[in-house]
């Protein structure tokens, strides 16, 4: 219709699942609390996004806020890699709703907190923005995040 000016469909990137094995040991880890069942994980399968982001997260609630922060990051990166092979060109959403685009998603919030937390405000920032842009349903409640996250944001329980 001429004169119509709505946005066209935007690409929507959905990554595959981890192998049933990965997501058993993730998930045995997790139930153990054990650290070093986490890192057992990341070195067996160093392309799990989700276990870098929840070793993160284990390494964040143990005070640990650099180590929080270099997985947030590795899990971010390799995550971009991923989203790319995937058919993701820099723009387009990204779901919570699909279980493969939690890992992923998991390290981007884990990069918002830890960044925020050491100060690193212009990342921070980024992160949020970026969250609420991949995923408009906002599954990890970035909306809720100040705007402007810094070092005195305490951050919600991380999911």
């Amino acid at each position: 219709m001429a004169g119509d000016t709505a946005a066209p469909p935007r690409h929507e990137t959905v990554l595959p699942r981890e192998s049933e094995e990965a997501d058993a040991a993730l998930a045995a880890a997790l139930t153990a609390k054990s650290d070093a069942a986490l890192r057992e994980v990341v070195a067996r399968w160093p392309d799990h996004l989700d276990a870098w982001a929840r070793l993160g997260q284990w390494r964040l609630a143990a005070g640990d806020l650099v180590m929080a922060y270099a997985c947030a990051r590795v899990g971010y990166h390799r995550g971009l890699d991923r989203l790319r092979r995937h058919g993701w060109g820099g723009t387009g959403t990204v779901r919570w709703s699909e279980p493969g685009n939690r890992g992923f998603l998991r390290a981007l919030q884990l990069l918002l907190v830890t960044a925020a937390a050491l100060g690193e405000v212009d990342e921070s920032v980024r992160c949020r923005s970026f969250l609420l842009e991949l995923d408009p349903d906002d599954g990890l409640g970035a909306a809720a995040y100040p705007e402007v996250p810094d070092a005195s944001w305490a951050a919600p329980p991380l999911l």
